[in-house]
């Protein structure tokens, strides 16, 4: 069964966040690209979603922390509810985007293969120009001035992200005779 958004057509990107717990970033990453994009008019195609390499939080809200942080730019992650990544879940998504080197590490070994792992990029590879280096740090620890922080690298690295797949996905969504 395709994929579909949410008018009815299919996606031209399915992309997933992977964190450690999925209460922190890769939600904050998650609600942000789907509102840049919807922003854009690219909502409809792309599949946005997000999980973690643990199990610990598996059904939780994001950190409340993470929806603080989301709600003081006027967004909200108040329907999120983490989960696991699955190895199935190669399959349905084009990117898988990590935070740091443990999640990739992670998700390299429960990928069947090369063409698995390829679809593994760090975030902060997308940002021409990433301020905070290599890695998004887990504010899971942190305070609100953390979480803030991470927010705003986060949508930096999303910015740069969109901006590469917008051409594509607007020459894909051309071809199939959308507009």
């Amino acid at each position: 069964m395709p994929l579909m958004a949410n008018n009815g057509a299919t996606p031209v990107l399915r992309i997933c966040f992977v964190c450690t717990g999925n209460i922190c970033r890769s939600p904050m990453a998650e609600v942000i690209l789907r509102d840049l994009a919807e922003r854009r008019g690219l909502g409809d195609d792309l599949r946005i979603a997000s999980a973690g390499t643990g199990e610990w939080h598996v059904g939780e809200k994001a950190d409340p922390r993470t929806r603080d942080a989301l709600a003081r730019v006027g967004r909200s992650g108040e329907a999120h509810r983490a989960r696991q990544f699955d190895p199935e879940d190669f399959d349905e998504y084009d990117l898988v985007i990590t935070f740091d080197r443990s999640q990739r590490r992670i998700l390299h070994t429960w990928a069947d293969t090369d063409a698995q792992r390829a679809l593994v990029h760090p975030l902060l590879g997308f940002d021409p120009d990433p301020a905070s280096g290599t890695e998004v740090p887990d504010p899971y620890y942190g305070d609100d001035e953390l979480f803030d922080k991470v927010r705003d690298v986060i949508e930096r690295a999303c910015e740069h992200l969109l901006d590469q797949l917008e051409p594509v996905v607007r020459a894909a969504r051309d071809s199939r005779g959308r507009r």
